[in-house]
């Protein structure tokens, strides 16, 4: 996440990990586990879920994008994430998928049948920025949380890193 920031001329926000059991519901739910992402709120929020690229680097192999996730372009979003992915890790028709922007990783990760393992670093409470508020579409300033996950294949060679933030989210969805 720093990085994007840093590309922004931007500090990036304060955050404090925490333990998964201090996570509070329902992120402890969606955040605390060995699942992928897209399909664990795809789940919870009961629909289909898509991305919005906000901005994205190359280098070589490597290609980082900060993304949004949601049910469609005029919901609003259920994931604010930042992504690192190793393209020569992957299946050609899943790089493809990958750069072509069109879908989650996590669902590309499914339909192409790539396996790999998710394996959460950390968990986080962050403080809601102005950019976060403002691509999140939030007029608060308070916590949200998130993971620090890092998804391996079989070799267990990196595919990708991944910060991910949920915005607040109802108990009862």
């Amino acid at each position: 996440m720093e990085r994007f920031y840093q590309r922004a001329g931007a500090p990036a926000p304060d955050a404090a990990e925490i333990a998964g059991p201090e996570v509070p519901e329902p992120y402890r739910r969606l955040l605390v586990h060995s699942r992928d992402m897209t399909p664990t709120l795809e789940a919870f929020h009961d629909c289909k879920l898509m991305i919005t690229v906000l901005s994205r680097h190359r280098d070589g192999e490597t290609y980082l994008r900060e993304v949004l996730l949601r049910p469609s372009p005029e919901r609003p979003a259920v994931e604010y994430g930042v992504i690192r992915i190793f393209l020569d890790r992957l299946p050609v028709a899943a790089r493809f998928a990958v750069l072509a922007e069109e879908r989650p990783f996590g669902d590309i990760l499914q339909t192409e049948l790539v396996a790999h393992l998710s394996w959460p670093q950390a968990f986080f409470r962050i403080q809601a920025d102005r950019h976060l508020s403002r691509v999140l579409g939030l007029d608060l300033r308070g916590p949200l949380y998130g993971r620090r996950n890092v998804l391996v294949d079989g070799d267990r060679r990196l595919l990708a890193e991944v910060i991910e933030v949920l915005p607040p989210t109802e108990i009862s969805a």
